[in-house]
């Protein structure tokens, strides 16, 4: 339900300017679906350490990534202590990562202190804003309050992290990737809304009933289209 058809992982890749014969080191790096997304676009002479602090996702990574001709090195980083020398890597990439990291500041430092002089953070996150509308729409639908909301803060966001950055990095700069979800169909949101950490939905299939035909009358009343607003980008910050 994507308004840019352009894709995340490949306007992620876009921003990248590095050498061909670049080291990269990417945190946090989950699944791996950036490579995969972008296996035909990655020069030859990368050299591309992919990092997880979970062992688990760290080979998820490597399963998905295994028919991809490019030569990966799998490693479980803690991004707060990362094993490597001074002025290892060309770039360092914290795709929305940076926000689960307890000791930030901790994680900033160790990230400035292996990039070489000229080198690059590639750092995605998401704004204060992003998908705002979801909470007012599930008030609406239980204004008894069954439904348990969790607050959620993004302690690195797109409105926050760039002093945070600044501390460590002489220049930052900020680039948004422009989207909005559209969503045309009942089912896709609610089980969104059943799967969010975000809310705690009682385990009661009339509640859920309700829930889909709320949805329902939602999208009658809105022309058929629910929009949901998304606000995501990257900081650059250059050593």
């Amino acid at each position: 339900f994507s308004t840019n058809d352009y894709g995340w992982f490949r306007w992620v890749f876009d921003q990248f300017d590095l050498p061909e014969d670049a080291r990269v080191l990417e945190l946090g790096c989950g699944p791996g679906l950036l490579w995969a997304e972008n296996a035909p676009r990655i020069p030859p002479g990368w050299e591309v350490t992919l990092s997880d602090f979970s062992p688990g996702m760290l080979a998820q990574a490597r399963a998905n990534l295994k028919g991809v001709p490019h030569p990966f090195t799998f490693e479980v980083i803690d991004a707060q202590e990362i094993p490597y020398p001074a002025e290892h890597f060309d770039a360092v990439i914290a795709n929305h990562f940076l926000y689960h990291v307890p000791d930030r500041p901790r994680a900033i430092a160790e990230i400035r202190r292996v990039l070489k002089a000229g080198g690059h953070l590639y750092a995605t996150t998401v704004g204060d804003g992003h998908m705002g509308e979801m909470v007012p729409l599930v008030n609406r639908f239980d204004p008894r309050g069954e439904i348990v909301v969790h607050g959620v803060t993004f302690p690195f966001t797109l409105q926050n992290g760039g002093e945070q950055l600044q501390a460590a990095f002489g220049e930052v700069a900020i680039r948004r990737y422009p989207d909005d979800l559209h969503i045309t169909e009942a089912q896709p949101l609610v089980d969104y809304i059943l799967s969010s950490t975000r809310f705690s939905i009682p385990a009661d299939d009339a509640l859920r009933a309700d829930l889909l035909r709320f949805i329902e009358a939602e999208l009658a009343a809105n022309e058929g289209v629910i929009v949901i607003h998304k606000e995501s980008g990257m900081f650059v910050a250059s050593r």
